[in-house]
């Protein structure tokens, strides 16, 4: 298994792994039968890929075992942005049987997390996703990690997140505070909540804590009592 060296670095200070272990806790608390997670969200830019790597490492800190599964088919950045991975296989090729499983999981360099990267932009990826073979693949994973992080694209702009949705556990919606209305928030829920995957609740970024008190009175309209709502402050993207 090819090992990747994953550059997380430049987004850890000590007030952020507080947050993600904040969000680590809640996710536990869910339950143990959500191990398959969509993070998608509204719209690009608003650090759903950041935060889905990020809770991935902080599950692996606690003996987790975790993969990260990139499913963005489209335009993911995530190999030249977040790792120093060249001429890696990744999941376009193993869907489209140009490789095996074994060639597309890779270790990295933190105990416990393994990935997949997205491969190359695929032509047809709803229908990809919608494969026996995608679905087969997420079955065998189940019996091998104890949390599955799938990075979807924004359900804002493409169906791509609430197909992908279907083979998931349970999903978390990113959302950009100041960035993204009510509205649009709330059409992209309901869009996700059509696949029939439950959605634990949302993951607020670039938060100002001055306006803490009205970002949660503003999206407790969209999420409700039920879903717990985390604050992350500091503003990566």
């Amino acid at each position: 298994m090819q090992t990747i060296k994953l550059g997380l670095e430049k987004f850890e200070n000590y007030f952020v792994n507080e947050s993600f272990k904040t969000l680590r806790t809640n996710l536990q608390f869910s339950g143990s039968q959500y191990k398959v997670l969509n993070v998608t969200s509204c719209d690009a830019h608003e650090g759903k890929t950041t935060i889905a790597l990020m809770l991935a490492k902080s599950l692996s800190e606690i003996q987790k075992k975790v993969i990260y599964l990139d499913c963005d088919l489209r335009k993911s950045v995530v190999s030249s942005k977040y790792t120093d991975a060249k001429n890696v296989k990744g999941l376009s090729e193993y869907l489209t049987g140009l490789a095996s499983k074994e060639e597309i999981i890779c270790k990295t360099q933190i105990e416990n997390l393994d990935m997949a990267v997205s491969g190359p932009h695929a032509i047809n990826p709803v229908e990809l996703m919608l494969s026996d073979k995608y679905s087969d693949f997420i079955n065998e994973l189940k019996q091998e990690y104890d949390y599955i992080i799938v990075d979807t694209p924004p359900l804002g702009l493409v169906i791509d997140s609430a197909v992908i949705a279907k083979a998931c556990d349970a999903a978390i919606m990113v959302i950009s505070a100041g960035r993204v209305r009510y509205r649009q928030a709330k059409k992209t829920k309901a869009q996700l909540e059509k696949s029939g995957c439950k959605i634990l609740g949302a993951v607020l970024n670039f938060a100002d804590k001055k306006s803490d008190s009205y970002y949660k009175k503003y999206y407790k309209r969209t999420y409700g009592k039920g879903y717990y709502t985390h604050y992350y402050e500091d503003g990566i993207s």
